[in-house]
C-alpha cells in the first residue's frame, strides 16, 4: 500500500482497484459471519479454494470470504455474482458441481436455492428472496460483497469518500448540522440525537477530547454490531474519524466485547490498514488532522455497556455506573468531555455524509429516521439479521420478512430491546417500530434484539429468565437494582412454581416501579420492563398460575400434571422403564397375556415428561 495524501489520491488509487476489477467476470461468495463460521463455512471455503487451484488457476475467476449476509438461518450462504445466484446451507461436497455447473456453465442448482414457505417456488437471485426483499440495507448491505480483511474492497463501493468530502469540503459545524438535520438517533438503545451529542463535546471546555464506540453488546440473542465490526469495519472506522474531526477529538477507543473474537481481528486488521493510507493517524489525506484509535477490551459484563461503567473500564476501573449529574460530553473518560456512540450509530454517518440529510431524512418516520438493524431470533422461520427502514411494523417484520411461526403454530408476543425490553402482544402487530412507539406500549428499541414467541411460550417464564439474566448482570451499587432484581426473580419463580399468591402481581408492579425510579442508571432503570409488559398483556396467565397452579402453555413444570389414557395405553410398559421415580405402574402386556394399562402415581410424580418423550401411541396427555 501506498501513503495517501489527498483526496486526489484517494481518488486515483480507488479508479486503480476498480480498473483491475472486471464486474462481468464470475466471482464466488462466501459468507464468513459468524453464523455461517458455526455452520461451517471453513470447510466451504477450503473446498472452493482446492476446485479452485485445480481447474481454475489464472482464469481469471474469484473467491471472496465476506461478511454476514443476515440470513443465518439459512448458512453456509453462497452466492455466485454477477447473476447473483443464491445458494444456501452449502456443504463441501456441493462445492465441485456449483463451480462446474453454475460458475463455468451458468446452469442452476435447484437442490440448492431457497425454495418459497408458501408458493414453493424456486427462487434464484439473492434479491428475490423475501427475507431480503423488505429490507432497506443501507449500512449492512456491503457485508456480503466486500472482504472485511480487504480495505481495497471497501474502496471499491466508495468507502473514505464521505470522510474525503466531510475533511476538505466540510467545517466541522458543517457536519455536526448535517447530522442533526438527518436526525440520526443513538442505535445503542437510549435513541438520544447523534448531533446534539455530538455538538454538546464539540463546545465543551477543554482542548482534549475523546470519542468512543460502544462495541459492548450483550443482549442475549442480539449480534448485529458483532456483524458490522466483522463484515465491514471500514464503514466503523470512517464514521468515527469523521464524527473526531466534527467535534474535536484526536484519541478514540473501540470498546469490544471480550466473547467477539472476529470482530476484534476484524477491526484490528482494519485499523492497521487504514494506519498504512493515511485515512488514520498523523495528518489524515494531508488535512492536517490527526485522530488515533485504541481497541479496549470488554470483559463480558452486561453493565460495562452503560456509558458511564464503559468508561471507567478503559480507565482501568471496575465497570461500575456513575451519576450523571455531568454528562459525559462534558465529564467523562478522564473527566474530559467524550462522546459516545455505539457502532451502527457510527457506521451510519458516512452514509449521511455522502447522501445528505434530506435523502436520509426521507426514510422513516417523523420521530425516527433512517433504518435500524434487527437480530430476528426465536419462534420464527426465517432467523437473522434484517435492516429495516424505521415505522416498518412487526407484522411485515415477522410474517414478510422472518416468514411466519415454524409449525402452523400461533404468534403470541415478541420481545424488543433486549433483556430489559418489553413483550408486546398479538394484537399490536401493526405498531409501526420507532422509538417512540415501542416505548409508548411499554418496551423500547434497545440495541435491536427482537425475540419472537409462540403459543408454546409462558410468559411468566418469560419474564423469570430476563430477570435472572437481570439480577446477575447487576452491578450491586445500587439498593433498587441489587435487590428488585433479586426479589422480583424470586417472586416469578415462586409463581412458576405453584407458590404464587394473588397479591404477588401488585408486589411486583410496585418493586418494578421502585426499581425503575430509584436506580443509578439504564439497566436498573428498564430491568423491571419483562415483568410489568407480560403483566399489563398476559395477566391472565399469571391468574392461571396462581389461582389455578396451571400453566397455560405447559412449560412450568412443577405446574404440570402427566396421566395415561387408558383407552389408548397398549401395555408396553415403556415408560414405567424409563420413569426415575417407579412412579408409574401396570401389567405389561406378553405374548400369553393382554396386560393392564399403567397409570401414575400422582403422589410419586416429578414432572419430568421422560412418560410423553418416550411413549410411541400418544398415550400420555400433560395437563
Amino acid at each position: 500500500m501506498v501513503r495517501l495524501s489527498s483526496p486526489q489520491e484517494l481518488g486515483k488509487y480507488r479508479d486503480e482497484i476498480l480498473g483491475k476489477r472486471n464486474p462481468d467476470q464470475p466471482l464466488i461468495t462466501v459468507c464468513g459471519g459468524t453464523g455461517c463460521h458455526a455452520s461451517g463455512c471453513h470447510a466451504v471455503v477450503d473446498a472452493f479454494k482446492k476446485v479452485l487451484q485445480e481447474k481454475a488457476s489464472g482464469n481469471g475467476i474469484g473467491l471472496r470470504v465476506t461478511g454476514c449476509h443476515g440470513f443465518c438461518e439459512r448458512g453456509p450462504l453462497v452466492v455466485i455474482h454477477p447473476k447473483k445466484v443464491f445458494y444456501q446451507k452449502v456443504k463441501p461436497e456441493d462445492v465441485p458441481t456449483i463451480f462446474q455447473e453454475t460458475v463455468l456453465n451458468g446452469k442452476i442448482l435447484e437442490d440448492l436455492l431457497y425454495e418459497h414457505p408458501v408458493t414453493g417456488e424456486k427462487i434464484v437471485s439473492e434479491e428475490e428472496v423475501p427475507f431480503y426483499q423488505k429490507q432497506k440495507r443501507i449500512v449492512f448491505g456491503n457485508n456480503g460483497s466486500i472482504d472485511p480483511t480487504q480495505i481495497e474492497d471497501y474502496l471499491a463501493v466508495g468507502g473514505y469518500q464521505a470522510l474525503s468530502k466531510a475533511l476538505f469540503s466540510m467545517k466541522p459545524e458543517e457536519i455536526i448540522r448535517e447530522v442533526k438535520k438527518a436526525n440520526l438517533r443513538g442505535r445503542g438503545g437510549g435513541g438520544f440525537p447523534a448531533g446534539l451529542k455530538w455538538e454538546q463535546c464539540r463546545n465543551a471546555p477543554g482542548e482534549i477530547k475523546y470519542l468512543i464506540c460502544n462495541a459492548d453488546e450483550g443482549d442475549p440473542g442480539a449480534y448485529m454490531d458483532r456483524s458490522l465490526l466483522e463484515g465491514n469495519p471500514h464503514s466503523v472506522l470512517e464514521g468515527m474519524i469523521i464524527g473526531a474531526f466534527a467535534i474535536g477529538s484526536h484519541e478514540g477507543y473501540i470498546f469490544v466485547r471480550h466473547e467477539y473474537p472476529l470482530a476484534l481481528e476484524n477491526i484490528g486488521i482494519g485499523i492497521q490498514q487504514a494506519l498504512e493510507l493515511g485515512l488514520l493517524g498523523k495528518d489524515i489525506l494531508g488535512s492536517g488532522f490527526n485522530f488515533d484509535i485504541k481497541i479496549s477490551r470488554g470483559g463480558g459484563a452486561f453493565v460495562a455497556g452503560e456509558s458511564t461503567a464503559l468508561m471507567a473500564t478503559i480507565e482501568g476501573n471496575v465497570g461500575e455506573p456513575r451519576a450523571k449529574h455531568i454528562h459525559t460530553v462534558v465529564s467523562g473518560l478522564y473527566d474530559r468531555p467524550t462522546n459516545l456512540n455505539n457502532v451502527e450509530t457510527w457506521a451510519n454517518v458516512p452514509v449521511i455524509i455522502n447522501e445528505g440529510a434530506d435523502w436520509y431524512g426521507r426514510i422513516g418516520t417523523e420521530g425516527s429516521k433512517g433504518t435500524k438493524i434487527f437480530s430476528l431470533v426465536g419462534k420464527v422461520n426465517n432467523t437473522g439479521l434484517v435492516e429495516v427502514p424505521m415505522g416498518i411494523t412487526l407484522r411485515e417484520i415477522v410474517y414478510d420478512i422472518g416468514g411466519g411461526i415454524p409449525d402452523g403454530k400461533r404468534f403470541k408476543a415478541v420481545q424488543t430491546g433486549g433483556p430489559s425490553g418489553g413483550c408486546i402482544p398479538e394484537s399490536m402487530m401493526d405498531l409501526p417500530v420507532d422509538f417512540d412507539r415501542l416505548t409508548e406500549v411499554g418496551s423500547m428499541m434497545g440495541s435491536g434484539g427482537m425475540i419472537v414467541m409462540d403459543e408454546a411460550t409462558c410468559m411468566v417464564d418469560v419474564a423469570k429468565y430476563f430477570m435472572n439474566f437481570l439480577k446477575d448482570e447487576s452491578c450491586g451499587k445500587c439498593t433498587s437494582c441489587r435487590e428488585g432484581t433479586k426479589r422480583m426473580h424470586e417472586i416469578l419463580t415462586e409463581i412458576s412454581e405453584g407458590r404464587g399468591k394473588p397479591e404477588h402481581i401488585d408486589l411486583l408492579e410496585e418493586l418494578g416501579w421502585v426499581t425503575m425510579e430509584a436506580s443509578l442508571c439504564a439497566l436498573g432503570g428498564t430491568a423491571p420492563n419483562p415483568a410489568l409488559s407480560t403483566i399489563k398483556y398476559f395477566r391472565q396467565e399469571y391468574e392461571e398460575h396462581i389461582l389455578n397452579r396451571r400453566c397455560p402453555a405447559k412449560v412450568c413444570r412443577a405446574l404440570l400434571h402427566y396421566r395415561i389414557l387408558s383407552e389408548a395405553c397398549t401395555a408396553c410398559g415403556r415408560c414405567a422403564k424409563v420413569c426415575p421415580e417407579k412412579a408409574i405402574t401396570g401389567v405389561q402386556k406378553t405374548k400369553k397375556e393382554k396386560g393392564k394399562p399403567f397409570e401414575i402415581d400422582q403422589a410419586k410424580c416429578i414432572q419430568c415428561g421422560m412418560c410423553l418423550e418416550s411413549c410411541k401411541f400418544d398415550a400420555v396427555e400433560v395437563q
